[in-house]
């Protein structure tokens, strides 16, 4: 290498140190394992934020509520156990990882049990878009947790506190899966609850893991032991802790990936595959059990011949699908009637809630503009109202100062101009003095207390 290439390159090296330094604006040490040990602590103060952002966060789900439940995820102090895992683990501190997995257990049978009264007592029971999407973990929600653990524990090491930890507790979305496990328990279904518990357990482990790598990279100091042995033990433990916590974490992600692809290379060969102008694909399932694939295709159109269909199962192996069982469901033959019916109710229950979900958003638009027209009617009714006139009355008291008084008649009316005028026509069997005239307008205008009295007098 030449001399300048030489200096070039040094001097990208010191460039690009100084530009991802992460010593520069880092807090004393002790300092922010003082503050992250504070944080594992649920008691009081926290304790009661946990079951307030815990019966927000529910009710953004009951109501479909994104802006709810992110403003539930910012209360929430659900961060501090979590990362608490991690640090004890980073530090070689036994007795923070056990305080922490202590309080962790503390806030999440708290979440749940709070979660579950709330969907016991609500009278809407139905599942939101919102709750059902939190109760199947995939491939990103791993690396969100894993991301989001590592700008964690970076913006709590800084002197400058940033609002990263909140956007790590909105991102990694830990509130919501206990929430949603809580509707689970609620309403016996165990899927729901199983499924949240498990994105729950994914985000979780993976902040702890990004925690623990990040604080082992900080070189954040080692708690030191009286003895070798009791430090040995305590690695021991720590080691066996991780690998307990890892290992399944790894299994789980690794089928988490497994799926997301199988689930992209099916739709890629479903979109390239099933191009025919005469025929459309109306439903598709995929389904992963183990080494176990199948792709279900629902058509609709004209029938794919037995050689189409030969030819399209043959490019499955060009889409990484070697192996898998492709199933089309397509016409109606004897031979495949209980699928057929199997098909049909599977669809008529799609249909049917579908249906149901459009009879209730027309209904809403429809009860919605009623309620705007009765609200309108009303107003215009309470101002028809206040704006009637006791004619009866100031005849009464009209007639006792001028006796020749017949009749009155008053009332609203509108010009050409759209003004609303107020009318006053006097019968008298003989017409007062233009002196009288005057005063009756006068008085008139201070009974009926209006702006726009226009009086007639015959």
């Amino acid at each position: 290498m030449s001399q300048s290439g030489l200096k070039l390159f040094v001097y990208l090296k010191d460039y690009l140190s100084q530009l991802f330094n992460l010593s520069e604006g880092k807090e004393r040490d002790e300092i922010t394992i003082a503050e992250i040990t504070k944080g594992v602590e649920f008691k009081g103060t926290n304790l009661w934020i946990l079951i307030f952002a815990i019966f927000i966060a529910s009710i953004g789900l009951n109501v479909n509520s994104t802006a709810v439940i992110i403003g539930a995820m910012l209360i929430s102090p659900l961060m501090g156990p979590i990362m608490g895992i991690g640090m004890g683990a980073g530090i070689n501190d036994f007795d923070l990882i056990k305080k922490a997995i202590k309080n962790l257990g503390v806030a999440v049978t708290i979440s749940v049990l709070t979660s579950a009264l709330y969907f016991f007592i609500t009278p809407l029971h139905e599942a939101q878009s919102e709750l059902l999407a939190r109760t199947t973990p995939t491939l990103w929600d791993v690396l969100i947790a894993s991301f989001g653990g590592l700008a964690g524990i970076i913006a709590g090491s800084r002197k400058e506190k940033s609002n990263a930890i909140p956007g790590v507790a909105i991102a990694t979305a830990l509130m919501p899966p206990l929430c949603t496990a809580g509707y689970g328990l609620a309403n016996g279904n165990w899927y729901y609850f199983a499924g949240a518990f498990y994105l729950f357990f994914i985000n979780s482990v993976f902040i702890s893991v990004a925690t623990f790598i990040m604080v082992r990279f900080l070189k954040y100091p080692k708690k030191q032991f009286e003895s070798a042995v009791t430090e040995k033990r305590v690695k021991n433990w720590i080691f066996i802790f991780v690998i307990l916590t890892v290992a399944p974490s790894v299994y789980l992600a690794y089928n988490l990936v497994k799926r997301t692809i199988f689930e992209q290379n099916a739709r890629n060969f479903v979109a390239n595959e099933f191009r025919f102008d005469d025929t459309q694909v109306i439903n598709q399932i995929f389904t992963l059990k183990g080494d176990s694939a199948t792709l279900e295709v629902t058509l609709y159109g004209r029938p794919l011949t037995e050689v189409e269909i030969s030819d399209i199962k043959k490019d499955l192996i060009h889409f990484n699908l070697n192996g898998a069982h492709l199933k089309i469901r397509q016409g109606y033959k004897e031979d495949n009637s209980a699928d057929l019916a199997e098909f049909e109710e599977k669809m008529a229950k799609s249909l049917k809630a579908d249906l149901l979900k459009d009879i209730y958003d027309k209904n809403e638009q429809i009860i919605e503009s009623k309620d705007d027209l009765i609200k309108v009617l009303e107003e215009r009714l309470l101002f028809y109202e206040t704006k009637k006139y006791p004619v009866a009355d100031i005849r009464a008291e009209l007639a006792i100062q001028y006796p020749m008084l017949e009749n009155l008649s008053m009332g609203d009316m509108v010009n050409s101009n759209q003004d609303t005028l107020c009318y006053a026509v006097l019968d008298f069997k003989r017409k007062p003095y233009l002196k009288d005239q005057q005063k009756i307008r006068e008085w008139l205008t201070l009974r009926t207390k209006s702006d726009s009295l226009i009086v007639v007098i015959d």
